[in-house]
């Protein structure tokens, strides 16, 4: 029987903390045909890959529910859904207000006893005003606890209802015995404080997501369309392929098409980062979600739905926000055993200052401090908070990063191998000179288009484009033949050409001496050179002299990564003089020219095995092999799909800057990484210990609790300050 694999997002609806986490992942994995499950707290989302013949999505769903949480599929962004969003945080803020608003005669003693006023509710009050408290208000602690016991497991609900649970109790048992020591204010500004911290992580939460919801809110609901000469508005969900849009200046194209009538404008940063609006001819394509700004056009329809490039952009950024992190499996192994370990320390004080010190109420007020204090939601959100932000900073800047794995490795890149053509040069090759021995250059001209009609390759394309500027009339070859990264072969008019480089006509014993000092000269110059030649007799027929200016920010891209200590090399398959002399303009010390592409693969090997973590930038086919073999692939939008398949990260724009853009996100995302990760451990290291000597009381541990997450998420969100070196320098340039 043939196995699939299958990739499935849910949503996972009533998570607290670190250890729902782990409580998830366990469910999921336990269940049969599940390969790999990866939970995202921050994102509250499962990603799931499971075989399809052994698991479905009811017996996923399933597993959710029964480690005590609610499973469902994401459903389509839409405005009704963040609108419901907003409601849902207005109602919980309307619940710490209530909270709030009870618990305030409960600790107003405490803050007017230093100015010697000594007023004390009456114990019955105290009562009714913390009891709406603990099982109105806190219900959510009760059932997200009970769920927990259920599984067999524990999470920060679990410890925040034992702990005021305790107090409350306690309190209730004094009102009985007519005593004065009543702890209701600790219960309910501890239960007060938890849900304000909880509001405020929400709202901090929703922040983390504005990139996205930025990308979801581009695509129109409704298009303009032509059908049988009538003009119809429609559901952009009801669009075929070859649809014609009608888009009017100021209005957003709703589809990935071509226009076939008219020219403007368009406004794409918020898909490439690229803030210039960009002139749109007949014939060019243009992407859903872009503003049209002063043209009215006609769009074919190419792509639709999940295919259109925007929708593919989400899908690539959820995925990375989904994904964890390498860094994230240590949280992962501490979270598992934390809410065990802290209900196991509270006993411990409880009994250890019970027994030395024979006050048991002391005792256990301390051990409500350390059941409080605890914050594995903190730990939770270090890492998939940070994430989240880098992730969509370098979305609005063009930079698609692919899984959290190549987010981690970009900030300790210390070499970068560069393609040359399409990455540090324009990638548009124009044909420059043709020097012939035989036959004239029109002639010549007419056989290499014929051979290289089908090609996609950028000297191809300029061959056949410099054969139409001069109208010459030419039939496709037969039997054409590519030797890859070398050239290729034809039959015209029953003879068997080749074109292709020095490399090529040396291996198939081809004498190009005629053209020797030509072709240095020109090589030198930086151009690239293609021989051709009559394979059946050996015979050389002339040269072609390719010319590809360097991009505008090549240059300074190379200056910034040296600037960073980040070795480059440039691998080409070009010839070793125009490869040198593009390097020399550029500042790359190291060349390796005249390779084919199995070659850039072990070069990367090399570099590996010299230490170096790799990056490798390219943009075409022949460059997956090495982009798969690097440490970390960054493709070129501009270049083909393999490559952007294969890489980590995707530039949605043919600017090099963003490379660096790229590196300098990693960086400081990691950096926000390690520091919530320090303040979340701190938390607890610090806080637990202070608990469990008396030294702090559970209201002071309820807020440092309450606010421990809130300070992870938020030091998260001053990521947002970033600003991408590229769009500044390159508007510059321009």
């Amino acid at each position: 029987m043939n196995e699939h694999n299958e990739k499935i997002e849910l949503s996972i609806e009533g998570m607290t903390c670190a250890s729902c986490v782990t409580r998830v992942e366990k469910a999921l994995l336990k269940t049969p045909g599940v390969i790999n499950a990866s939970v995202n707290l921050a994102t509250e989302k499962a990603s799931v890959d499971y075989i399809t013949e052994l698991a479905s999505l009811d017996n996923l769903l399933r597993a959710v529910e029964k480690s005590g949480y609610t499973a469902s599929v994401p459903k389509v962004f839409t405005k009704q859904q963040s609108q419901k969003k907003e409601e849902v945080l207005k109602h919980e803020f309307r619940k710490v207000l209530i909270a709030a608003f009870l618990s305030a005669p409960l600790i107003a003693p405490m803050f007017v006893a230093p100015l010697g006023y000594h007023i004390m509710l009456p114990g019955w009050i105290q009562l009714l005003l913390a009891a709406p408290v603990q099982f109105w208000l806190g219900a959510r602690f009760y059932k997200s606890s009970l769920k927990a016991i259920l599984a067999k497991s524990g999470n920060m609900d679990l410890l925040v209802a034992l702990g005021t649970t305790a107090a409350f109790v306690l309190s209730i048992y004094y009102l009985f015995r007519d005593e004065h020591s009543l702890y209701f204010e600790s219960s309910a500004v501890v239960i007060t404080l938890v849900l304000l911290g909880k509001y405020l992580e929400t709202r901090a939460k929703q922040q983390t997501t504005s990139a996205i919801a930025a990308l979801q809110s581009l695509m129109p609901q409704t298009a303009r369309v032509k059908r049988n000469n009538t003009i119809l508005e429609m559901p952009v969900s009801d669009l075929k392929l070859k649809d014609v849009v009608i888009i009017r200046p100021g209005e957003k194209i709703p589809v990935d098409g071509m226009i076939t009538v008219g020219s403007g404008q368009v406004d794409e940063s918020l898909i490439t980062g690229e803030s210039m609006p960009v002139l749109k001819l007949i014939g060019e394509k243009v992407t859903g979600g872009s503003m049209n700004l002063d043209g009215l056009i006609e769009v074919e329809t190419t792509a639709l739905g999940t295919e259109t490039t925007l929708s593919r952009i989400i899908r690539l950024v959820e995925n990375a926000q989904a994904e964890k992190a390498p860094i994230q499996r240590i949280v992962d192994k501490v979270s598992a055993v934390f809410v065990p370990i802290v209900i196991i320390i509270a006993f411990v004080t409880i009994f250890a200052h019970g027994l030395l010190t024979g006050n048991w109420e002391a005792a256990l007020i301390n051990g409500v401090a350390v059941l409080v204090i605890a914050c594995p939601c903190a730990l939770g959100l270090a890492t998939p908070t940070s994430i989240m932000v880098g992730t969509g900073l370098g979305a609005r800047a063009g930079i698609l990063i692919q899984d959290a794995e190549a987010l981690e490795i970009a900030h300790s890149v210390t070499a970068i191998a560069f393609d040359k053509t399409g990455t540090l040069t324009e990638g548009k090759p124009e044909v420059d000179r043709v020097l012939t021995k035989t036959i004239n250059e029109n002639e010549l001209l007419k056989i290499a288009a014929s051979i290289q009609s089908g090609s996609e390759h950028p000297l191809a394309k300029a061959v056949i484009h410099k054969a139409g500027q001069l109208s010459l009339v030419y039939e496709t070859a037969a039997d054409i033949k590519v030797l890859s990264g070398r050239g290729l072969t034809g039959i015209v008019a029953d003879k068997k050409y080749i074109i292709g480089t020095k490399r090529l006509m040396l291996e198939e014993g081809i004498d190009i001496s005629f053209f020797r000092d030509d072709a240095i000269e020109l090589e030198n110059n930086g151009h690239t050179v293609s021989y051709a030649a009559v394979l059946d007799d050996k015979r050389v027929l002339g040269l072609i002299a390719f010319s590809d200016k360097i991009k505008a920010s090549a240059v300074l891209t190379i200056s910034k990564l040296h600037h960073l200590k980040i070795k480059t090399v440039m691998l080409t398959g070009d010839n070793v003089g125009a490869a040198k002399k593009v390097a020399e303009r550029l500042g790359i010390i190291e060349v390796r020219a005249e390779i084919l592409p199995q070659d850039k693969m072990k070069i990367i090997e090399e570099l590996k095995q010299q230490g170096h973590i790799v990056a490798m930038v390219g943009d075409g086919i022949n460059d997956a092999p090495a982009l798969a073999a690097a440490h970390i692939g960054i493709a070129m939008a501009t270049g083909t799909d393999v490559a952007m398949h294969t890489a980590g990260i995707t530039l949605m724009r043919g600017d090099p800057l963003l490379i660096p853009d790229a590196i300098e996100i990693s960086r400081k995302t990691f950096a926000k990484i390690k520091q919530n990760l320090f303040w979340a451990f701190i938390y607890n290291i610090v806080g637990i210990p202070l608990a469990a000597a008396g030294m702090l009381s559970p209201i002071i541990a309820g807020a440092a609790m309450a606010f421990s997450s809130v300070s992870v998420v938020s030091n998260a969100l001053l990521l947002r300050r970033w600003k991408p070196a590229s769009r500044k320098i390159v508007q510059e340039l321009k």
